[in-house]
């Protein structure tokens, strides 16, 4: 029996995950937009032998959201490297002609797209990388972003994960428009594709009526393999009824136990196998040869945070919460009850505060490294040591990795994580398969078209 092997997805973007990352002496914020710079790191990707390059995405400039308080000159300083960059579908269609195995995981919103532009991106994506696409779905938490689409609101929590549910329902159908065979290429009698075989999705539903059949044929992994994030109560349900892949923020390993197991019991009422379904927490990981110089590059990067970029990342975090009012270096405050918004996020914000005793200072610096997902410090082997205990007992299937910086902390993860992980046999030494399904171990899709006809020959 082949032994269970651990999946790695890298989030790289460019100008470094940490808050702080581009002022790193080594970064490159220069080149954020250098497609020589991307390709550089996703090579280095690729040598690591990841499963994807996962990229988020925002559909507005994220630093317009800081506190009225805050300068532009101060606004500048950080976070302004986040709002400016390639949009992820065209980048990685770049990526991937210049790469052989790699995945591709593109985020692109429910809320602010269409069905069937989504579909023929993906679809193309797919058909270019030659099946190694993926789709990150997200519905969008950034009220601001409305006012790039002539909306005069941003839709509430349950309406975007209701319009996201039938959004997804509509690209599969767009996206099984066309059965595998159907395209004949037949020269002798003149038939281009097979007219029995094209389906169009005559979908009239809540918030889409689509009529016409996709103008690409289907992906050659049936569909990119879809990725969802989201951890609230309707983010779950979303991810049990149609993620094969959910990245999710956990701080301790009790906590990553509850959320998998949660996760992985509700795919049955969906027909789904546990198998079905990948979980990959998200992990910071600053390494080095021994634990002081790994713990030496953690607080070089956290010298670097303006008190100002600080404050306002956990401003954002927190659901517009003003912490500039309080000491930085006092205790963490009680909140009052009209700024809980019960949000995933900010209560995972609380609830580290409170575990480690963290000052407002000590916490925006614990979360500048990966805006609240999981930060592990040390040699290779302690490294290991943990993400192994979390692999094996139930609480990930693999991970994704956010390097504090690019290229160093990338570089770093290839140097020391990859060969302990192959070590111990936890991790491949050589990709399983040209698809990305193949290389995560998840199944092709059947056309539902297809099973349907089948289904009432049968009958």
């Amino acid at each position: 029996m082949t032994k269970r092997q651990l999946k790695l997805g890298a989030f790289i973007p460019t100008t470094s995950q940490h808050v702080a990352g581009w002022r790193h002496p080594e970064s490159r914020p220069q080149d954020h937009l250098n497609i020589d710079y991307a390709i550089e790191l996703v090579k280095t990707a690729e040598r690591g032998l990841f499963d994807a390059y996962f990229l988020a995405d925002s559909l507005s400039s994220n630093w317009v959201n800081w506190g009225q308080n805050t300068s532009k000159a101060q606004k500048a300083s950080g976070l302004t490297d986040k709002s400016v960059c390639f949009e992820p579908v065209t980048l990685f269609s770049a990526l991937s002609v210049v790469t052989k195995n790699i995945g591709f995981i593109a985020t692109a919103s429910t809320t602010y797209e269409d069905p069937y532009l989504l579909a023929r991106k993906f679809a193309s994506l797919d058909h270019i990388s030659k099946g190694r696409a993926g789709w990150n779905v997200v519905t969008t938490s950034a009220a601001d972003t409305a006012r790039n689409f002539n909306v005069e609101k941003h839709p509430d929590a349950k309406t975007r994960y209701e319009r996201a549910g039938e959004f997804i329902e509509v690209t599969k159908k767009l996206w099984d428009s066309w059965e595998d065979d159907a395209f004949k290429y037949d020269k002798i009698s003149g038939q281009f594709f097979d007219a029995e075989k094209i389906h169009e999705p005559l979908h009239h539903g809540k918030y889409f009526h689509i009529q016409g059949a996709l103008n690409v044929s289907r992906p050659p992994q049936g569909y990119p393999v879809i990725v969802q994030a989201g951890q609230s109560e309707d983010g779950r349900e979303l991810a049990a009824q149609y993620a094969e892949v959910i990245f999710t923020a956990q701080q301790s390993l009790e906590d990553a136990q509850s959320f998998y197991r949660d996760l992985k019991t509700r795919l049955k009422k969906y027909g789904r196998h546990t198998d079905d379904l990948k979980i990959m927490p998200g992990v910071s990981v600053f390494v080095a040869k021994t634990e002081q110089e790994a713990k030496e590059k953690y607080q070089l990067l956290n010298d670097l945070i303006h008190p100002e970029v600080g404050l306002s990342l956990l401003t954002g975090l927190s659901g517009g919460i003003n912490l500039s009012q309080y000491d930085l270096d006092a205790a963490f405050p009680k909140l009052k009850d009209t700024e809980i918004n019960f949000s995933s996020r900010q209560q995972m914000m609380i609830e580290i505060a409170h575990k480690h005793q963290f000052t407002i200072r000590q916490l925006y610096e614990y979360i500048a490294c990966a805006r609240g997902h999981w930060t592990l410090i040390g040699t290779p082997e302690q490294v290991v040591d943990q993400l192994q205990l979390w692999f094996e007992n139930e609480a990930a299937d693999g991970f994704n990795i956010l390097p504090p910086t690019t290229p160093a902390g990338l570089n770093d993860f290839v140097e020391f994580i990859i060969p302990e992980l192959q070590r111990r046999g936890i991790f491949r030494t050589e990709y399983e398969g040209t698809t990305l399904r193949e290389n995560l171990g998840l199944k092709r899709p059947e056309n539902q078209y297809v099973l349907a006809k089948q289904a009432i020959a049968a009958s």
